[in-house]
């Protein structure tokens, strides 16, 4: 029975290790951009974009996870997104939005003389924000970051709301044959997953150590 527990814990294992990295892969990149629109010179796009991670980050990513996979349907007639890409692009949005306030906080952070004696050196501003000022950034946000990937650990089990099979899932199902013990197994997963994280952020930190 242990072995078929095991088993099926690790097939919702792979659901949630999927959607874990591609948040991750999509949601880093996307949330640069998005604090670089937040920090505009340009108001109407600074209020816009500010106005979407305040809503983002205001209202429950459940909630957001339900409109995105039911709202395209009930609301324009559109077929249903395949649940997993529904749950994807709720957690690429909603992470997304998250990460540009880290981003915006590092960004602004760093002094702004180093962009000017860039500037005295001949340096075009974008050469100055990625070999400068993005390097710095890298450094400083690995700590708030690793909270909300932590938090992200966590999360993908909230995608069980649209009946993606996920590592909750597949040990809730055990309760309704009696048992107990594969829910709080299914903790371990979580707990083994968490600190793996935590170990390639503390890892990662120390690499980033030459910014002393």
């Amino acid at each position: 029975m242990f072995i078929s527990v095991t088993l099926s814990l690790m097939e919702g294992m792979t659901a949630t290790l999927k959607l874990f990295f591609l948040t991750l892969l999509f949601a880093l990149p996307l949330g640069l951009v998005i604090s670089l629109g937040s920090m505009s010179r340009f108001t109407p796009l600074r209020g816009l974009v500010k106005t979407v991670v305040w809503i983002v980050r205001g209202s429950p990513l459940m909630i957001q996870i339900m409109i995105i996979f039911y709202g395209p349907g009930l609301l324009f007639g559109l077929p249903l997104l395949p649940r997993f890409t529904a749950a994807l692009v709720s957690f690429v949005i909603n992470y997304a939005c998250y990460f540009s306030e880290i981003y915006r906080g590092g960004i602004q952070s760093i002094p702004a003389g180093q962009q000017e004696a860039g500037l005295v050196l001949g340096m075009t501003k974008s050469q100055i924000f990625f070999r400068v000022t993005l390097l710095q950034v890298i450094k400083r946000i690995v700590p708030p970051m690793g909270n909300e990937l932590i938090t992200l650990v966590k999360d993908t089990a909230l995608v069980r709301v649209i009946s993606v099979y996920e590592l909750i899932w597949m040990g809730e199902t055990y309760i309704k044959k009696g048992m107990i013990w594969p829910l709080f197994y299914t903790a371990v997963f979580y707990l083994l997953f968490s600190g793996v994280v935590t170990v390639f952020l503390g890892w990662f930190e120390k690499k980033l150590d030459y910014f002393r």
